[in-house]
């Protein structure tokens, strides 16, 4: 059975400016991760670290599907760490000036040959922190 994560947050603006902090690297690395080689095209790759100097945790992703101001997911990859592979998607649903921004992550379970730092309750806790804090603040204050 496939382990999902559905996180959603309310943002007060709307949904374009949600958009390009999603999915503009200038507005990425200010509140998200440092994704440099990062190209809004179905199929493009795409790497990035964790935040800090310990470079331990390479991510590899593949952009599946983009619907500008609405969708955009791609997979979530650490092939250095484990041979498993899973499913990010944003969503964003804009009424009356106020976007719902819900992320679902799936298929974290095939992670478990990397070990305890792929357990699900990180990724809850990393979403979490990601959406309530970064993002929100983020884009409420641009």
């Amino acid at each position: 059975m496939s382990e999902i994560i559905t996180i959603s947050v309310q943002c007060s603006t709307n949904a374009s400016v949600i958009w390009n902090a999603l999915t503009n690297v200038e507005h990425q690395k200010k509140w998200y991760f440092d994704l440099q080689d990062f190209v809004l095209e179905k199929e493009t790759i795409f790497t990035f670290y964790e935040p800090g100097d310990n470079k331990k945790f390479k991510h590899i992703c593949t952009v599946v599907d983009v619907v500008p101001n609405k969708l955009f997911s791609h997979t979530w990859t650490y092939p250095e760490l484990s041979k498993g592979s899973s499913l990010v998607t944003w969503q964003l649903k804009e009424e009356n000036g106020i976007t719902e921004v819900s992320i679902t992550h799936k298929g974290i379970e095939s992670f478990a040959d990397g070990g305890p730092d792929f357990a699900i309750e990180n990724f809850v806790a990393g979403w979490n922190e990601i959406l309530h804090k970064d993002l929100k603040n983020y884009v409420e204050n641009i």
